[in-house]
C-alpha cells in the first residue's frame, strides 16, 4: 500500500478542526454501575446523564455484579469492563447500539417469539376479559 503523505498545513488544519469538534461535544466524566436498577450511569461534563441497561448489553446480561461494577471510562470515547474483556463506544451506546447486528436482531425478536406456553397464556388471559384497562 502506498504511503499517504500529509503536508504540515493539512496536518495543522486537521488538528484545529478536531479541537473545534471536541470543544462542542460533551465529555464523559464518570461511569458507574447501579445494582438496584441494573443500569450503568454515564455522566457528562454538561450535567447530562445517560442510563444504560446492563441486561440489554451483549456479553453483560448474565455477568456477575462484581464484574459489572468494574466498568471504567476508556478515554473520552468508550466504556471498558476489564474482567469481562468487553468494550463499547459511547457514541454507539447513545444511538442505542448495544451489540452486534445479529445480537440486536435476536434481542428484538425475543418478545415476538411464539411458543406454545405463550399462546396458552394469551388464551387464558382472553378468557378472563383480556388485558386489564389502564387506570387513570
Amino acid at each position: 500500500m502506498d504511503d499517504m503523505l500529509v503536508d504540515e498545513a493539512d496536518y495543522e488544519a486537521a488538528l484545529q478542526q478536531g479541537a473545534v469538534e471536541r470543544s462542542l461535544a460533551p465529555l464523559p466524566l464518570s461511569v458507574r454501575y447501579d445494582a438496584g436498577s441494573r443500569r450503568f450511569i454515564l455522566e457528562f461534563d454538561n450535567g447530562a446523564a445517560f442510563l444504560i441497561p446492563a441486561a440489554r448489553l451483549q456479553n453483560l446480561a448474565d455477568a456477575k455484579r462484581e464484574d459489572l461494577e468494574q466498568v471504567e471510562l476508556a478515554g473520552e470515547t468508550g466504556l471498558h469492563w476489564p474482567n469481562l474483556d468487553v468494550d463499547f463506544t459511547i457514541a454507539d451506546l447513545l444511538q442505542g447500539v448495544f451489540g452486534t447486528a445479529a445480537f440486536m436482531s435476536a434481542a428484538r425478536k425475543g418478545g415476538q417469539s411464539r411458543s406454545l406456553a405463550k399462546m396458552e397464556a394469551a388464551r387464558r388471559n382472553g378468557q378472563r376479559g383480556g388485558r386489564p384497562r389502564k387506570s387513570s
